[in-house]
């Protein structure tokens, strides 16, 4: 692992500064010049009046031309970076606006400051920005339930599956898998407009964080208050959820937390009825949410952790 260094240095500066309000406002972000790519090829490819067998292998060809084109633009910088720690040292810095880190954070404590403070209306509102369920139907349990969610399947898709990598392949690898992931999330739904377009961003993203996701399940297992139940859980329930990957870290926090999560939810007015992950347990509330957090940081810092003796070895 040449760039396991690499990876320290993106969590760590990410850690630190997230990605600055006035540097977006500037300039943007990757993940959202890439979202500006795959919207004009879902606009320009993606025609209802194409049969679905031609829907699907348009969506093929474009998802894997906007992972091909990332991974060559990945390439080409690396290559002409100098070789040694002045390499790893600039591949971080360059990494470290696709390592959401402090973003994640951030974003689920402001859903956990206002559920404590009895302001639901304000929770609710924080908590519309990291979930699509509706939030006007959420009671307390909801809310800390869809944060908690949140936060356990996005610290493998938006930390640890990039790092991952990142630490593989450097460059190519981290601008690879946000690419992939970025397609998922944008094209990868199973609605009518995109069953047969996004199936290949789809299929591709459940590859791309297979490892990842049960890396990220396993730290969890060690690092949350109940480890038994914690792994009991998980290897118990993962498989029932709607995603192969997302149940492995939900399903550990879920019992590490001695708390219930998935289920029945509202999205834009009708219910999915999701398998409960630890049915049986008590709601999560507020105090469940500073919990995760707490996890979630120790998490970070043993995955850290084991990238820098990966990089020393």
């Amino acid at each position: 692992m040449v760039f396991a260094g690499a990876m320290v240095v993106a969590m760590v500066v990410d850690a630190l500064s997230g990605w600055p309000s006035w540097l977006f406002a500037r300039i943007g972000h990757p993940v959202t010049w890439l979202g500006r790519v795959i919207g004009a090829m879902d606009r320009g490819w993606n025609r209802a009046s194409d049969p679905p067998a031609l829907r699907r292998a348009a969506g093929i060809a474009g998802a894997l031309l906007v992972i091909a084109l990332s991974v060559v633009i990945g390439w080409a910088v690396q290559c002409l970076l100098p070789s040694g720690w002045v390499q790893v040292v600039i591949v971080g810095v360059l990494a470290w606006p696709l390592v959401a880190l402090r973003s994640l954070h951030d974003h689920v404590a402001a859903v956990a400051k206002p559920l404590s403070a009895g302001d639901i209306t304000g929770a609710r509102e924080a908590v519309s920005r990291i979930v699509g369920r509706d939030p006007a139907v959420l009671d307390e349990a909801g809310i800390a339930r869809a944060a908690i969610e949140s936060l356990a399947e996005n610290a493998s898709d938006g930390i640890v599956a990039p790092v991952f990598w990142g630490a593989l392949f450097g460059l190519p690898g981290i601008l690879g898998y946000k690419a992939i992931n970025t397609l998922d999330s944008m094209i990868g739904h199973r609605s009518e407009r995109h069953e047969a377009f996004g199936w290949a961003a789809a299929r591709i993203d459940d590859v791309a964080n297979f490892i990842p996701a049960r890396l990220t399940g396993f730290m969890f297992v060690l690092l949350t208050p109940h480890r038994s139940e914690a792994l009991a859980c998980m290897t118990r329930d993962a498989r029932r959820h709607r995603s192969p990957n997302a149940g492995w870290p939900e399903a550990a926090m879920a019992g590490g937390l001695g708390v219930r999560l998935s289920g029945p939810r509202i999205y834009h007015g009708s219910v999915t009825d999701e398998p409960w992950l630890n049915e049986g347990a008590r709601d999560p509330h507020a105090a469940d949410i500073d919990e995760a957090l707490t996890v979630y940081r120790r998490a970070m810092l043993l995955l850290a952790g084991l990238l820098a003796i990966l990089a020393f070895a």
